[in-house]
C-alpha cells in the first residue's frame, strides 16, 4: 500500500487522462523521475520559436536560389541551399516592390532576415527583408535583366527608330535646370544655329520620383509641345546617380515617344537602357546638341554653293536644249514631199492589191469548178449500200458479242450466289448447328460463363427457334 501512494504522488495532472493506453506506456510513465515536466506539440514548437526568433533576429544567409514559386498571394517562396544543406525562405509581397532585380532559380545571392517557426507544421524558415546577388552588384544585376527582357521584346529593334528632323524649329530639352548639361546644352544649340526655339523642361536626374520626373516630361512634350525632337540627359556620375535613366518606365516612354529622342546621359563610357531604346544616344549632353542642329553658317555656305551649282547646270541644260533644237530642225523634212511620197507609195501598193486579188478570184473558181466535176462523177447511191452492209454487220457482231456478255455475267452471278450460301448462317444451320442468344437482350452467346443460371435464352434452329432456361453451366 505505501508503494501504491508513492507512485501515484509521482504521477503529474496529463497522467490522469491516459489510463486508455496501453499496459508498458504506464510502466514507462510511472518509472519516470519525480518532478519531469511533459509538454506537448504545441508548447515544444512555440518554446523552439521563442528562442529561434529571439537569437536570430537578424542573420545575413548565403546560398543558392532553387524550387522559386509566385503564388496569388503575391508573396516569393524559394529554398535557399549549400552543399550540405538547404532552408526554406520567404519574401512578403511588401519587400518585393523594393527590389531593383527578378529573383530566379539558380542565383547565387546573400539574404538577410529573420529566422522563424511556422507552428501548424513545426518547420523553420527565413524570412528574408533584403536579398543581394552574390559576386555582382543589385543594380548591375537589375541592369543586365531589365535590358535583356526590353531588349527580348523589341524595344532596341532599329527598325523602330525614327530619324531625326533635318533642321528642327522646337527642341525639347528633359534635364535638370541646375546641372552643367543644361547650359552646355542650350550654349552649344544658340551657337550653331541661333533661331532654334528651346523648350527646357525641368525635372530631377537623379534620386527617388526621378524617372517618374522624366517619364512624365517625355508624354507632356509629346501631348502639349510641337516639339520636333526631345534631348533628355544629364552629366556623368556613378551607376546610383545615373540609375533614373536606368528605370523601365523611362525606357517605354522613349518608346511610346511619337517625337523622336536622343538619349545623352553621362560620359561616352557610361552606357544606360535609355541610350538602347532612343532614337540616337549621344555621347556626351553637348555632342547631342550638335547632333540635333547643323552648323547655320557652315549650312548658308553649302546653299550658297548649291545654289551656284544650280545655276550653272540650269544654263548648261539650256544651252543643250538649243543645240539640240537646231540639229532637229537641220533634220526635218519639207511636210509636202513628205505627203508626194505618201501618194506615190499608195498608188503602188492599189495597184498590186489588185493584181493580188484579181489572181486569188481566178485561182478560187477554178478549184470550184473541179469540185463540181469530181461530185458529179463520183455518185453518193454506191456509198449508201456500202453503208449499209456496215451496219448490218456491225449489227450481227454487236448481237454476238451482246449474248457472249451475258452468259459470261449469268456465271460470274450464279458462282457469287452459291459463294454467299456457303458462308449464310442458314447453311451452316441446315448442317445441324445452332444459334443461342440469351433473352431478352437477344445477344449471341459465345462463351458459356457469360450465362448465369436462371438466365432465358433463345435457340435459333434452320427451322423454328426454342425458347429455354439454363438451369446448368459447365465450362
Amino acid at each position: 500500500m505505501p508503494l501504491h501512494l508513492s507512485l501515484t504522488q509521482r504521477l503529474d495532472k496529463r497522467a490522469i487522462y491516459g489510463w486508455a493506453l496501453t499496459r508498458d506506456y504506464w510502466i514507462n510513465i510511472l518509472l519516470l523521475p519525480s518532478g519531469l515536466q511533459i509538454l506537448t506539440v504545441s508548447e515544444l514548437t512555440h518554446s523552439i520559436k521563442l528562442h529561434l526568433e529571439s537569437n536570430f533576429d537578424r542573420v545575413w544567409v548565403e546560398g543558392e536560389i532553387s524550387n522559386l514559386r509566385s503564388p496569388s498571394s503575391g508573396h516569393i517562396y524559394f529554398t535557399l541551399k549549400d552543399k550540405n544543406t538547404q532552408i526554406r525562405a520567404i519574401v512578403f509581397r511588401s519587400h518585393i516592390r523594393f527590389l531593383k532585380f527578378d529573383i530566379k532559380d539558380g542565383l547565387e545571392a546573400i539574404c538577410r532576415g529573420r529566422v522563424t517557426v511556422y507552428e501548424p507544421r513545426g518547420d523553420y524558415q527565413l524570412i528574408v527583408d533584403h536579398i543581394e546577388p552574390k559576386g555582382i552588384g543589385t543594380l548591375q544585376l537589375a541592369y543586365e535583366q531589365l535590358k535583356e527582357r526590353l531588349r527580348c521584346e523589341g524595344l532596341f529593334d532599329p527598325f523602330n527608330k525614327k530619324p531625326l528632323p533635318l533642321l528642327p524649329k522646337k527642341i525639347g530639352l528633359i534635364t535638370s535646370p541646375t546641372g552643367a548639361a543644361v547650359r552646355d546644352m542650350i550654349h552649344v544649340i544658340h551657337r550653331r544655329f541661333p533661331n532654334v526655339e528651346i523648350v527646357i523642361f525641368p525635372v530631377r536626374v537623379q534620386g527617388e520620383g526621378a524617372s517618374f520626373e522624366i517619364s512624365h516630361a517625355i508624354e507632356e512634350l509629346n501631348r502639349i509641345s510641337e516639339v520636333d525632337v526631345i534631348i533628355t540627359g544629364r552629366g556623368g556620375g556613378s551607376i546610383e546617380d545615373l540609375w533614373a535613366f536606368n528605370e523601365e518606365i523611362v525606357a517605354r516612354a522613349i518608346y511610346r515617344s511619337e517625337v523622336p529622342v536622343i538619349s545623352a546621359v553621362g560620359h561616352e563610357i557610361d552606357y544606360t537602357i535609355s541610350d538602347f531604346v532612343a532614337d540616337l544616344r549621344a555621347p556626351t549632353p553637348s555632342s547631342a546638341a550638335e547632333l540635333v542642329v547643323p552648323n547655320k553658317f557652315e549650312l548658308i555656305n553649302s546653299l550658297k554653293q548649291l545654289k551656284v551649282r544650280f545655276e550653272d547646270s540650269i544654263f548648261q541644260i539650256i544651252i543643250n536644249s538649243h543645240n539640240k533644237l537646231d540639229a532637229y530642225n537641220n533634220k526635218l523634212v519639207d511636210p509636202r514631199r513628205m505627203l508626194d511620197d505618201f501618194r506615190l507609195r499608195l498608188d503602188d501598193i492599189l495597184d498590186r492589191l489588185y493584181i493580188y486579188t484579181s489572181n486569188r478570184l481566178k485561182q478560187r473558181i477554178e478549184y470550184f469548178k473541179r469540185s463540181l466535176d469530181h461530185l458529179f462523177f463520183k455518185s453518193p447511191e454506191q456509198r449508201v449500200k456500202k453503208s449499209k452492209d456496215t451496219v448490218y454487220q456491225l449489227d450481227k457482231e454487236m448481237e454476238i458479242h451482246m449474248k457472249h456478255c451475258l452468259e459470261t455475267r449469268r456465271q460470274n452471278f450464279e458462282r457469287l450466289i452459291k459463294g454467299l450460301n456457303s458462308l449464310s448462317p442458314m447453311e451452316i444451320l441446315q448442317r445441324g448447328y445452332s444459334i443461342t442468344r440469351r433473352l431478352p437482350d437477344y445477344l449471341i452467346v459465345k462463351d458459356a460463363g457469360s450465362l448465369n443460371i436462371g438466365d432465358n435464352i433463345n435457340v435459333k434452329l434452320f427451322r423454328g427457334e426454342i425458347t429455354g432456361k439454363v438451369k446448368a453451366i459447365k465450362d
